[in-house]
């Protein structure tokens, strides 16, 4: 298994913020060879990955994502009307599980789905038979990881596209109709290779932050960061709140 911490593109080196709001984790599932790997190399790096073996197992890589809340910050709520203002933004730590595509270890990386809060399930556009499985991997997905996993499928090649054996419409189509989003990617040229990770990651915070989701609720997929805590703690202390009573900590009459 191989560990791995790095920034996407909307989090620049000298920004990078210490504490984050929500710890995501999100799998990467799909027949071997249809480029998952070299998609989230890609993704991560913002360059082509150089030619590798297939995956064996699971690799591990993390990256920080700052996304848009759907919820005004506490500076910006007023007692008065007033013209709405811009939500503040939220951090998220999105841990990404890459699993194997060959049928000898999906025994093995069906243990790495559970506890998982979004997937991006791909496939091979010069492959029929890959989009044939997505059915397969999209059911075990379901059935293993979180009761509110956010899916985003994904048709990877498209550089090949004179090749292209699956239709654009047919595979939105299909998606659509299992509940998930749709988008396609080249791993190799770098085209859409960050639109699946962040609309995944834009559902998943909409999830949260409209009670979906609840982060304290194990096997959610999603956990607070310090951040959020902290920001919770400080709020609540201002209210003189004290004691348990979950992560607020405090009472109300």
């Amino acid at each position: 298994m191989v560990g791995t911490d790095s920034d996407s593109s909307s989090l620049p080196a000298t920004e990078l913020p210490e504490l984050y709001d929500y710890l995501l984790k999100l799998i990467l599932i799909g027949d071997s060879g249809v480029g998952k790997s070299c998609l989230l190399y890609h993704f991560l790096n913002d360059r082509i990955r150089d030619p590798s073996p297939h995956t064996i197992g699971v690799e591990f890589a993390s990256t920080l994502m700052r996304l848009p809340s759907s919820i005004p910050s506490s500076s910006a709520i007023s007692t008065s009307a007033s013209p709405s203002r811009p939500a503040a933004s939220k951090t998220l730590k999105v841990q990404c599980w890459d699993s194997a595509g060959q049928e000898r270890f999906r025994s093995v990386t069906r243990n790495y789905y559970r506890g998982a809060c979004g997937a991006v399930v791909v496939f091979d556009i010069t492959s029929r038979r890959s989009f044939e499985s997505l059915t397969s991997w999209l059911s075990d997905a379901r059935a293993l990881a979180s009761p509110d996993l956010e899916v985003v499928i994904v048709g990877n090649k498209l550089d090949q596209e004179d090749d292209r054996q699956v239709p654009y419409l047919e595979a939105s189509r299909w998606a659509q109709e299992h509940g998930a989003l749709y988008v396609e990617t080249s791993s190799k040229t770098g085209e859409n290779v960050e639109q699946p990770f962040i609309l995944l990651a834009r559902a998943i915070l909409l999830a949260v932050e409209s009670g979906k989701l609840d982060p304290d609720k194990t096997g959610s997929g999603v956990s607070y960061g310090e951040r959020a805590l902290r920001r919770v703690s400080s709020w609540n202390g201002s209210l003189g709140g004290g004691g348990k009573g979950g992560l607020l900590g405090g009472k109300c009459c």
